[in-house]
C-alpha cells in the first residue's frame, strides 16, 4: 500500500540537521540530484533559515526525541536519510531530556561515547525501515584530496609536528575521544575532547601565550592535526573544516593543518583554501 503522503514518483529523503553549513550543503545536492527533502531540524542546533530553504517539509524536535523522529520519517515516507551538521557532544549527554525510546536505548550501551550512541540510533532507524546513508554520499566532491592543498607546503617543523600530532591523534581517535590535537615542537598543547575543534585551538592558542609569557621554550607556531577515526563511520560524525576553522586557527597562531585524505569535507571547497593561503597556513592531507 502507498503511504498516502508521498506520490509514488516522488523520491523522498530524510535529513537529520545539526549545527553549521554542512545540512544546507546537502540539502542543496539532494535537490539537485531530484529528492524531496524532509527535514528533522534540532531545537537545540540547527539554524532557522532551514525553514526557508527549499526543502519539502520542516519538522522541529529536541535532542532526545528519537520516537518524534521516527514518526516523522514514517509518515512523510521517508525510507533514506542523511545526518549532517554537529550536535555538539557536551549537547548528547547534557542537554537531552530521552523519550522512553532514547532512555531504553541509552540504558542498553556498555560505553557512553558518540560512535555508540550514534551507532545505536542506527540500528534503530534501520529497524524501522529507515536507512542511514553516509553523510558524504551527495557531497563526494568536497571531500578533501591527497597532498597539499595550499600554496604553501608544510615547513620541515610544521611536518615534524604533523607527523606526532597525526600519532597522537590516531591512539586517541580509537576511543573516541576526539579528532583533533594541536602540537608546538612536537609537543602536545591541546587534545579534544567534547568541546569540538575550534574550542581546542582556541584553547591551545591561550594556552602557548600563557607559556609564551613565562619565557617558555616552546616559542614557534601551532599545527593542528584533525583526523578521521580508524574505523570511521561516514553515517556520522565525519571530520569536517570550515571557514571559521580557518580564522580560528589564525586568531590563535596555527599555521599547519593536517587532514585524512578522502575522509575530511572542506565545507566551502576553493574559499578554505584561498582563506588558508590569505592567511598562511598550510593545508595538507595524506
Amino acid at each position: 500500500m502507498t503511504d498516502r503522503w508521498t506520490p509514488t514518483n516522488v523520491m523522498r529523503l530524510g535529513l537529520i540537521a545539526g549545527n553549521g553549513k554542512f545540512p544546507f550543503l546537502v540539502l542543496d545536492a539532494a535537490r539537485a540530484a531530484g529528492y524531496e527533502v524532509v527535514v528533522a531540524a534540532i531545537k537545540e542546533e540547527t539554524s532557522p533559515e532551514i525553514d526557508s530553504y527549499g526543502a519539502a517539509s520542516v519538522h522541529w524536535l529536541s535532542l532526545g526525541e528519537l520516537s518524534k523522529l521516527i514518526e516523522i520519517f514514517q509518515r512523510e515516507g521517508v525510507r533514506r536519510a542523511i545526518m549532517a551538521g554537529q550536535v555538539k557532544h557536551k549537547q548528547i549527554f547534557s542537554a537531552i531530556r530521552p523519550d522512553w525510546r532514547l532512555a531504553k536505548l541509552l540504558l542498553s550501551l556498555t560505553t557512553r561515547n558518540t560512535d555508540s550512541l550514534l551507532g545505536a540510533v542506527a540500528k534503530v532507524l534501520a529497524d524501522e525501515g529507515i536507512t542511514l546513508e553516509n553523510s558524504t554520499w551527495l557531497l563526494e566532491p568536497l571531500l578533501v584530496k591527497s597532498g597539499v592543498l595550499t600554496s604553501r607546503a608544510p615547513t620541515e617543523q610544521e611536518r615534524k609536528n604533523l607527523d606526532y600530532g597525526r600519532g597522537v591523534a590516531q591512539k586517541l581517535a580509537q576511543h573516541d575521544i576526539g579528532q583533533t590535537v594541536v602540537i608546538a615542537e612536537s609537543a602536545c598543547v591541546a587534545v579534544e575532547a567534547m568541546e569540538g575543534t575550534d574550542a581546542t585551538i582556541e584553547r591551545a592558542g591561550q594556552i602557548l601565550r600563557s607559556l609564551r609569557g613565562d619565557a617558555s621554550t616552546l616559542q614557534r607556531d601551532l599545527t593542528v592535526a584533525k583526523i578521521a577515526k580508524p574505523n570511521q563511520d561516514m553515517r556520522f560524525d565525519v571530520p569536517v573544516i570550515g571557514l571559521k576553522t580557518i580564522e580560528v586557527m589564525r586568531a590563535a597562531g596555527a599555521t599547519c593543518l593536517a587532514l585524512d585524505s578522502h575522509k575530511c569535507l572542506l565545507l566551502e571547497g576553493e574559499k578554505i583554501i584561498d582563506a588558508a593561503n590569505a592567511a598562511g597556513i598550510a593545508i595538507v592531507a595524506e
